[in-house]
């Protein structure tokens, strides 16, 4: 049995997961952006440990370096889709306190009990943005390309210590996080900005396709229990293959 935490896990791949592993027997804290979400998973879930945790503010992290935690899955994230000619910026600055540095910090956290230990893991969710970009998702992807850099890195400096770092890079699945990214472009489009709006009418059709998340959740959950671990877990199957070529194809 393990203990694991898993952030974002108000809904989604978070939630999911964090369900999962609890069925498999494994001591779960499923951490939320809000109290109220905590409350209702805890109330929901017997067995399931709850907090509240943005991994933005730093009371709630000084919170989770206090814990003994051998899995952590940094799973909370921020989605943002727009042309980057006019996206606010501090929009872009939202997005990476989020899903870079607020991540950095929860690994920053937990590194320090790990080493003690000479044991840990560090499960972090990428995208399949995290390795390829195009119009109006360069808000979003610029963060998943920085997690790339952080979990290579980290992969290479914590293996020594006895900690595995791995990630995982889902493709479109229906949790409800790629729908809300490709309507919110819609603010940001100018009415005379002809190919902007036919970038967010290709995304919209991407996003008629999405897969069963219950898959990266079961994904998720054998990287927790897993021996050993690969760098990168790409899902659905073909993924970056069959995006590569769509994108060829309108090039």
């Amino acid at each position: 049995m393990a203990k694991v935490l898993i952030t974002g896990a108000g809904s989604g791949f978070g939630k999911g997961t964090a369900l999962e592993l609890l069925k498999r027997g494994h001591e779960v804290t499923a951490a939320t952006l809000t109290q109220a979400e905590a409350d209702e998973m805890a109330a929901a879930h017997e067995g399931l440990n709850t907090m509240k945790l943005d991994v933005t503010q730093a009371e709630d992290i000084a919170n989770v370096a206090a814990m003994d935690i051998d899995v952590l899955v940094n799973n909370a994230g921020r989605g943002l889709m727009a042309p980057l000619s006019n996206v606010p910026l501090q929009e872009v600055q939202k997005t990476f306190d989020v899903n870079v540095f607020g991540m950095l910090s929860m690994c920053q956290a937990v590194i320090p009990g790990m080493k003690e230990r000479g044991s840990g893991r560090i499960i972090n969710v990428s995208s399949i943005a995290g390795v390829m970009s195009g119009a109006m998702s360069a808000p979003y992807a610029m963060t998943k390309h920085a997690v790339e850099a952080l979990s290579t890195a980290l992969r290479e400096e914590l293996a020594p210590y006895g900690i595995d770092v791995t990630k995982i890079n889902p493709g479109p699945y229906l949790t409800g996080f790629n729908d809300a990214m490709v309507d919110g472009i819609e603010p940001y489009l100018e009415d005379d900005d002809e190919p902007a709006k036919a970038s967010h009418a290709f995304l919209k059709q991407v996003m008629e396709n999405q897969a069963d998340p219950q898959e990266i959740v079961v994904a998720i959950a054998d990287l927790a229990e897993a021996d050993e671990t690969p760098f990168e877990t790409f899902l659905p199957e073909g993924i970056k293959e069959m995006l590569q070529e769509v994108l060829n194809a309108r090039a």
